[in-house]
C-alpha cells in the first residue's frame, strides 16, 4: 500500500509576525508587513524598503550565548521548528531517531555571518575573523541545528534552488517518507537576505521594486500593471510531515495531505524564466499527475507572484496551459503581496498559509491590486480575503536559474 503523507505541525516567522497565529492574522486582514530598511543605511540604494522580522528573540530556544554561536538565518529556522514540532504534538525521544529527517531548503545561507566576515576581513584581517565564521554561514548548518535540537538522525540535508529552495524542501521530505526511509520528516524554507551585499546585488540585477520607497506597504503588488520589483524579506515556515498512520496511531491532528507535487528546470536563462511558462505549466502537471488529480480538483493556487514584469505574465499562461477553461474558475493569489519574497523560505511559509486556507476555507487576499494587467487576467482575490469551499490547493515557486518547484495539498480524509 502506498505510504500517504499528512501535514501535524505548523511554524512560521515573517514580517506579519513571529509565530502561525500572528501571521495567519496579518494575512486575513490583509495587511502588509513591508518597512523602510532601519537596521542598516540603505540611503544610497535604489531599493530602501523590505520585509523584516519585527522584536524577534531566540529566547525561547537558546540561551544567550548559545545563540551567539549562530547566524540569524539558522535561528530562524530552529524557532520555527520548534513551533512546528510543539504544534504536532510529536514526542520525539520516543521515536527511533533514524526515522525522523530534516531538510530546510535556503537560497544563500547565513549572510549576516557572511557580511560581517566581510567587514572584519577588510578592517581587520584575516586573521581576526570569528573562529565560527564558516559553520555559521554555510547553507545546510540550518537544517543541521534543527536536526541537532530534536536528535534528528535520518536524513538531513538543504535544498539550494534560489526561490524554490522551500518548495523543493518541502516535495522531497515527502518522498523520503514515501519510499520508508523515515516516518517524520521537518521540512521548509529560511533565508534572512536582508543585508547590504544582497539588497545591493539586487539592486544592481534591477530585480527589486524601487517606486514605493515613500509608501512601503503598496510597494509588493504582484499581478498589477504598475508592479516595478519585487520587495526582499526575511522568514521561515516549517512543516511537520508524517506517515499516516503514524500519526492515526497516536491521535494526531492533521490539518492536510501532502498529495503530489512537480519538479522541473526552464533550462533557460540565469535570472529570466522561460517566457512561455512552459517549464512551470510542466511542473504544475506533474503535481497533479502525482497527485492523481485532474485540474477541476484544484479550487485555490498560492502563486509564486513576485509582482515582477516578467514572473507574473509568466505564471499567469502556465496557469491558463495546464488549466484551459478552469484557470478562470480558480482563485489565485500572492501572499507575497503581504509578506514580501522571503527567497528560500518563501516556500516554507507559502505551503503553510495554503495549508490554513485548507483549514479554514479562505482564500488570502493578493492587496495593492488596483490596475489590471491584460496580461494577467485571472482571478488574483483582490485586495480582500474571501470564504469559499477549498478542496484542494497548489503552490508555486520558481527560482533563479529556471527551477521550479510545485505541492500539492488536498484535505484531509481516512
Amino acid at each position: 500500500m502506498e505510504r500517504r503523507i499528512v501535514v501535524t505541525g505548523l511554524g512560521a516567522l515573517n514580517p506579519l509576525g513571529n509565530d502561525v497565529a500572528s501571521t495567519w492574522k496579518g494575512i486575513r486582514n490583509a495587511r502588509s508587513g513591508i518597512t523602510a530598511i532601519e537596521h542598516f543605511d540603505a540611503s544610497a540604494l535604489s531599493c530602501r524598503i523590505a520585509g523584516v522580522v519585527k522584536d524577534f528573540s531566540a529566547d525561547d530556544i537558546l540561551d544567550s550565548k548559545e545563540a551567539r554561536k549562530h547566524d540569524r538565518c539558522s535561528l530562524f529556522a530552529m524557532a520555527a521548528s520548534t513551533q512546528a514540532v510543539k504544534d504536532s504534538g510529536l514526542k520525539l525521544d520516543a521515536i527511533d531517531p533514524y526515522k525522523i529527517g530534516v531538510i530546510i531548503g535556503t537560497g544563500v545561507g547565513g549572510l549576516d555571518t557572511f557580511t560581517q566576515a566581510c567587514h572584519d576581513l577588510f578592517y581587520k584581517g584575516a586573521n581576526r575573523l570569528h573562529p565560527l565564521t564558516v559553520p555559521k554561514l554555510i547553507c545546510n548548518i540550518s537544517a543541521a541545528n534543527v536536526a541537532i535540537a530534536f536528535n534528528a538522525q535520518g536524513p538531513c540535508f538543504p535544498i539550494v534552488t534560489a526561490c524554490a529552495s522551500g518548495t523543493d524542501s518541502i516535495a522531497t521530505a515527502s518522498q523520503i517518507i514515501k519510499s520508508g526511509i523515515t516516518d517524520i520528516m521537518i521540512a521548509g524554507g529560511v533565508d534572512t537576505p536582508v543585508t547590504p551585499v544582497s539588497l545591493g546585488g539586487f539592486c544592481a540585477l534591477k530585480a527589486l521594486s524601487t517606486s514605493y520607497n515613500d509608501v512601503p506597504e503598496t510597494a509588493s503588488r504582484p499581478f498589477d500593471k504598475t508592479r516595478d520589483g519585487f520587495v526582499i524579506a526575511e522568514g521561515t515556515g516549517i512543516l511537520v510531515l508524517e506517515e499516516l498512520s503514524h500519526a492515526q496511531k497516536r491521535g494526531a491532528k492533521i490539518y492536510a495531505e501532502l498529495a503530489g507535487f512537480g519538479q522541473t528546470c526552464d533550462a533557460y536563462h540565469m535570472v529570466a524564466p522561460e517566457p512561455s511558462g512552459k517549464g512551470a505549466a510542466a511542473a504544475i502537471a506533474s503535481a497533479l499527475k502525482h497527485a492523481g488529480m485532474q485540474p477541476e480538483d484544484i479550487d485555490y493556487i498560492n502563486a509564486h507572484g513576485t509582482s515582477t514584469p516578467l514572473n507574473d505574465p509568466m505564471e499567469t499562461r502556465a496557469i491558463k496551459t495546464v488549466f484551459g477553461d478552469h484557470a478562470y474558475k480558480l482563485k489565485i493569489s500572492s501572499t507575497k503581496s503581504m509578506t514580501g519574497h522571503m527567497i528560500g523560505g518563501a516556500g516554507g511559509v507559502e505551503a503553510v498559509l495554503s495549508v490554513l486556507a485548507l483549514r479554514d476555507q479562505f482564500f488570502p487576499p493578493t492587496i495593492n491590486y488596483s490596475e489590471k494587467d491584460p496580461e494577467c487576467d485571472l482571478d488574483y482575490v483582490p485586495n480582500k480575503g474571501v470564504k469559499g469551499t477549498i478542496r484542494a490547493v497548489l503552490s508555486n515557486s520558481f527560482g533563479f536559474g529556471g527551477h521550479n518547484a510545485v505541492v500539492a495539498f488536498k484535505q484531509y480524509s481516512a
